[in-house]
């Protein structure tokens, strides 16, 4: 008889259980150890048996866990569930075993047909089943696989609770994972044998079924399948499954009483596939309910062949040596002996990761938590991406994917980095286009960021990192398509169908020209021209305009013929300069922010957009610059927006200071109502665009800005208070100090401080040619040749924003 049967009496021996927790060092020694010595017939595994056909590739020496067995449901492929292994997992260790001793492995959990099909009908949420009980990792460690009010937390906790400890990791670590390297009495079905009698005492509190029931049809399904396997196989049978289950497997029940709770059960078609899983999405901190602590520590219990302290501190000290900290051999050897000293005054067999962690933080780190951050992040957690070979079954757009991404030399990894990437080099531009197009896939592989020391449009930055269930979200986007790029071309054209309004279109043209999706543009074009002809509101054209320029710029740079796109954009910008002072009459106070913001958008698009983008829109920017007049001299036209209208036109040159003073002055007469007065200040000299400087170099403005304030009523001043606040809370904290300086001096001393010369105050009278001519050569070396602009950024050569420079 095994360990297990011992004391139950004659007749026919019974299976092996072994109870394990899921992803447990000590627990995948003890399995591999009682596996070598009753040296079983068949081995049984907690897992879908659709994966049984999955098993041989196990043992393909290009299949690297951490990995996952990841099962979808064919028609909603958003229907998902893993189930994580990592080299330490007692599964996977018997996975392993059973392909090197050539004997028959089976899985015998719930099928995932059914398990997803019931997650369906009860409609829970989320997309993803990890610790949802259909993986193995609904162990004692999984607060999900316990049954009974006061066990349902974590049957782990119970069980360290009733041993007098108050911290269920590091009593497990004690009494399993440290006893590999602490010795043992040598019966390799002992701990199995444990676990076992302290499992069913648990159980015995148990109301029901775990899970609302849902244990109890998993335990039937795994009951018939032992039988089964006793009939068939050869010698005797082995059982690796959550330590929860062990009771109920060896509990007496007759089959035909199993076959009733299976009855009925609702069913869809799945397929299942090795995937890539991760450390970090292995940890309970990644959202896995039956994830563990520290697999990056556990992965190196269980890797040590001795002297697991040793050689973990030496790993430590690796690291923070690679990160430009001094640690020595003897800070290595000291946090040896503090960690030795630390358990021996806790009480624990062997040092474990709490006073490692504490001898590091002491000796290595000088007491500080910054540097321990970073070896939880990288050696406790870790960053491992496993791989699988490239015979697992895939959807074929998961295989063109693979493809494109060994092409591109663009490896997926697990830990977050940085990519950047020249647009003017061609395996740059491709990688873009990839990246661009698993974003309008819904795969989010990677994430666009700001670029560090160039804002031209030739770069781009994207942070990386591939996480597991992109894998569910390739799946998913394979309805569109078997390659990339054909899917990414029929997802733009069902999205640019079904967009909401004219801002999501013109949005989707811009990410069809990143993408590089020539055949979705065409469609993407016909509607948004359709949309822009029926759309009247302005609010709506003024928020797709910016879009479309940008898309233009981008064209620009990619070799993309824009030429429609132009024309659009063009015949866009007319329609918005005819309605938008119709627009901005008689609007409230947030309805006239959100149009100073439309303001905004539409200058920076007309400037980008030039006077020459397509044929027959010539002198788009006079056009918009005769708008703005008419905003800043309608009194029905929000102060914010008149305001916003005079600085705009101020910085294009068009208005002479003299004159922008005389709209202020208007703006902040006695005859204006404070409330308007402070809006036309915040539409001036707010809202980022730099006012604060304006104030600080041209004293003619700051006294008419003191002067209204100072004469604001006592009463009213409340009032306009919350919008001055806003304005000037706005400016860099230089600039506020600088004007709180100047006010506090006086009117008397503003000419000295910001006056350069006669004329203007605060401006020279003439231009200085001789220091104007000394940055020339600068400027000829970023733009090239005088020709060069226009033909590289399709704006004329006045323009400079969008250059290569």
């Amino acid at each position: 008889m095994t360990g297990t049967d011992r004391g139950r009496g004659g007749g026919a021996p019974g299976p092996l259980l072994l109870g394990v927790r899921h992803h447990g060092p000590g627990s995948a020694r003890a399995v591999r150890a009682a596996l070598e010595a009753a040296r079983p017939g068949i081995v049984l595994i907690e897992g879908p048996p659709e994966a049984d056909a999955l098993i041989p590739l196990a043992a393909d020496e290009d299949m690297r866990p951490p990995v996952a067995l990841l099962a979808h449901a064919v028609e909603e492929p958003g229907r998902s569930a893993f189930w994580p292994l990592a080299e330490f997992s007692p599964e996977w260790v018997a996975l392993r075993w059973a392909l090197e001793h050539d004997v028959p492995a089976r899985f015998i959990d719930l099928p995932a047909a059914h398990s997803l099909a019931w997650r369906s009908e009860e409609d829970m949420q989320g997309e993803d089943t990890e610790g949802t009980g259909e993986e193995p990792g609904a162990g004692p460690g999984d607060p999900s696989c316990a049954s009974a009010p006061e066990v349902r937390v974590d049957p782990l906790a119970a069980l360290a609770g009733a041993a007098g400890h108050d911290d269920p990791e590091r009593w497990w670590e004690d009494v399993v994972e440290h006893q590999g390297h602490g010795g043992g009495d040598g019966d390799a079905l002992a701990p199995f044998t444990a676990l076992e009698e302290a499992m069913a005492a648990l159980r015995e509190t148990e109301e029901g079924g775990g899970h609302d029931g849902r244990d109890l049809v998993r335990e039937a399904y795994m009951r018939l399948q032992v039988r089964a396997a006793q009939r068939d196989a050869a010698g005797s049978v082995a059982v690796v499954c959550g330590a929860w289950h062990v009771p109920a497997l060896r509990r007496k029940v007759t089959a035909t009483a199993d076959r009733a709770l299976l009855k009925g059960l609702p069913r869809t078609k799945v397929d299942l596939t090795w995937v890539p899983w991760t450390y970090r999405r292995l940890s309970r901190s990644g959202g896995y309910g039956a994830g563990i602590e520290s697999p990056g520590w556990y992965a190196h219990l269980f890797g040590a062949a001795d002297r697991p302290v040793e050689r973990w501190l030496t790993k430590v000290a690796g690291l923070l040596r690679d990160e430009g900290r001094t640690v020595s051999s003897a800070h290595v050897i000291e946090a040896v002996r503090l960690a030795g000293t630390l358990a021996v005054l806790r009480g624990r067999p062997l040092a474990g990761l709490g006073e490692t962690t504490d001898a590091v933080r002491a000796v290595m780190c000088d007491g500080s938590d910054v540097p321990l951050a970073l070896v939880r992040d990288r050696l406790v957690v870790g960053d491992v991406l496993g791989e699988v070979p490239a015979g697992a079954p895939a959807v074929p757009l998961q295989r063109d994917l693979a493809r494109v991404q060994r092409r591109l030399r663009l490896k997926p990894e697990a830990g977050l980095r940085e990519l950047e990437l020249d647009l003017r080099k061609d395996t740059d531009a491709s990688r873009s286009r990839l990246l661009h197009r698993l974003r309008l896939l819904g795969v989010g592989w990677g994430e666009p960021a700001a670029s560090r020391g160039s804002t031209g449009t030739f770069r781009e930055t994207w942070r990386l990192r591939w996480e597991p269930e992109l894998s569910v979200r390739v799946a998913e986007a394979g309805v569109w398509g078997t390659t990339v790029l054909a899917a990414a071309t029929a997802k733009a054209e069902g999205d640019a169908v079904t967009a909401r309004d004219l801002a999501e279109v013109t949005a989707l043209a811009e990410r069809c020209l990143s993408a590089g999706l020539p055949d979705a543009l065409t469609p993407v074009m016909r509607i948004l021209a359709d949309r822009a002809a029926l759309d009247t509101d302005v609010g709506h054209l003024a928020r797709a305009l910016p879009a479309l320029v940008r898309s233009l710029r981008y064209g620009d740079v990619r070799g993309t013929d824009t030429g429609a796109l132009a024309e659009v954009a063009a015949g866009l910008a007319e329609r918005v300069f005819v309605g938008l002072p119709a627009a901005c009459a008689a609007l409230d106070a947030d309805a006239a922010d959100e149009m100073r913001r439309h303001v905004d958008a539409v200058h920076g698009a007309v400037g980008l957009l030039g006077d020459t983008s397509a044929p027959g829109h010539g002198g788009l920017r006079s056009r918009w610059q005769r708008v703005l007049r008419t905003l800043s001299t309608r009194d029905i036209v929000p102060g914010v927006v008149r305001g916003r209208a005079v600085r705009l036109l101020l910085d294009d040159g068009v208005l002479a200071a003299d004159e922008a003073a005389r709209f202020m002055g208007l703006a902040l007469s006695r005859g204006t109502p404070p409330a308007d007065a402070a809006a036309w200040i915040e539409g001036f000299v707010g809202g980022g665009s730099g006012g604060g400087l304006l104030l600080l170099h041209d004293e003619r403005l700051l006294a008419l800005v003191d002067a209204w304030l100072t004469g604001v009523a006592a009463e009213a001043f409340t009032e306009v208070l919350p919008l001055l606040r806003r304005t000037f809370a706005a400016y860099e904290p230089g600039v506020r100090r600088s004007l709180g300086e100047l006010v506090r001096r006086g009117p008397e001393a503003w000419g000295r401080v910001t006056t350069a010369g006669p004329g203007i105050p605060g401006f020279a009278a003439d231009l200085d040619t001789e220091r104007a001519d000394a940055v020339l050569p600068v400027v000829r070396l970023l733009l090239g040749p005088a020709g060069d602009a226009p033909a590289r950024t399709g704006l004329d050569g006045n323009d400079l924003v969008g250059v290569d420079a």
